[in-house]
């Protein structure tokens, strides 16, 4: 058995030159590839700022992952407290919820989601974990478990506290994994509108605070934020038919510049750069060669997806390849690691990937197995 590597030909997109970095004032930002995980812009990425709104984010994590669960239901009712009903009379962004009304976890989510109603957020953090304060520890146990190094949250709106804070970076990783983990219920991040049909008075109607969903440029989410101290701050999403992106930002002097420049880095990293799926998590793709099996190919697959996002530039660079010993000799269970896929791509580290068998191929009998050895030594590898 001989070690191979095969190269594999990605189609490759037409060349454009590379913008250096997006021209954006905010202190803070940062830019991610959704499908690879790649960071392609960075500003002052781990400086402590205030989440404000953006906070929100997991407070919708919290109540996504109890109806994934199944613990709550959306048609569950909750009963609004004074606490919750003084946070409409305070100036704060509200839903305008009314005092001992019964309200659904749906209309409470709206509420938070689409025209981020700090009163919502009281009565479903109230509503699930009794208290605010409780509610918060939830927010911070699960903050360590998706992997946030840099965040502390002491309540569900983001309201003024200094002990509440974070980083764009955090707040990116954040932002996907409550893409990746709730699609369906992510849904609610792109409602541009939300009319609460409340009791004792006529309907609230409201638009969604996100600029960006109202610009042709396939955004679906995420939220926004402003608190005097940090100024104007977004977290948001765009996505299209091959690809997803991310982008945070905190301190934008003006609603204005909040827009157009989480717009322009969107609009740089389409311009500069391209995401390859290099292939899809559990989905047979490469094929081996056996060697006394009862089938003469066995399928490779791997246990994640591979993307991978490069400078257009440097799309020339990309390798992809298959390292293996082969013909792979039978038996072969599913499975059994049979080789390595090899990512060689500009500026980063070689990667490599098992490859795992798509299914078990048996050894042929004896006789013919003999038969094929003597074929092998007579003629070769042919």
């Amino acid at each position: 058995m001989k070690q191979k590597i095969a190269i594999i030909f990605i189609s490759l997109l037409f060349l454009t030159k590379l913008s250096a970095e997006p021209k954006i004032q905010a202190p803070t930002a940062i830019l991610m590839d959704y499908n690879s995980g790649k960071i392609l812009f960075e500003r002052d990425a781990d400086h402590q700022i205030y989440p404000a709104s953006m906070t929100k984010i997991m407070t919708a994590i919290i109540v996504f992952d109890l109806l994934k669960q199944e613990k709550i239901k959306l048609s569950d009712e909750v009963i609004i407290s004074e606490n919750a009903w003084r946070m409409s009379k305070s100036g704060y962004s509200s839903m305008f919820i009314m005092l001992n009304d019964k309200v659904s976890i749906e209309d409470l989510l709206r509420g938070i989601i689409v025209v981020s109603g700090n009163d919502a957020c009281v009565a479903l953090a109230e509503g699930i974990a009794g208290t605010e304060t409780a509610f918060a520890d939830m927010m911070n146990e699960k903050a360590e478990e998706i992997g946030l190094v840099n965040t502390n949250f002491t309540n569900s709106s983001g309201i003024n506290d200094p002990d509440n804070y974070s980083t764009v970076r955090d707040i990116a990783v954040m932002s996907k994994y409550l893409i990746e983990n709730y699609p369906i219920y992510y849904e609610y991040f792109k409602e541009t509108e939300f009319t609460w049909d409340r009791t004792g008075g006529d309907p609230i109607k409201q638009g969604n605070r996100n600029p960006l969903l109202y610009k042709r440029i396939g955004a679906d989410g995420i939220k926004t934020g402003y608190l005097a101290v940090e100024k104007y701050s977004l977290a948001s999403s765009i996505v299209g038919e091959n690809r997803r992106l991310i982008a945070v930002g905190s301190g934008f002097v003006t609603k204005q510049a909040r827009s157009d420049e989480s717009a322009r880095m969107f609009r740089w990293a389409l311009r500069n750069t391209n995401t390859y799926e290099i292939a899809k998590k559990d989905v047979p793709k490469f094929e081996f060669k056996t060697w006394l099996g009862k089938e003469n190919i066995v399928e490779g697959l791997l246990k994640e997806d591979i993307y991978v996002t490069i400078q257009k530039k440097e799309v020339k660079d990309l390798k992809v390849k298959l390292e293996y010993n082969g013909p792979i000799k039978a038996p072969i269970k599913e499975g059994q690691q049979i080789g390595n896929l090899i990512l060689e791509s500009p500026n980063e580290e070689v990667k490599k990937f098992p490859i795992y068998a798509s299914k078990s191929v048996k050894k042929v009998n004896f006789f013919k197995s003999l038969f094929l050895s003597f074929n092998y030594m007579i003629w070769g590898d042919a």
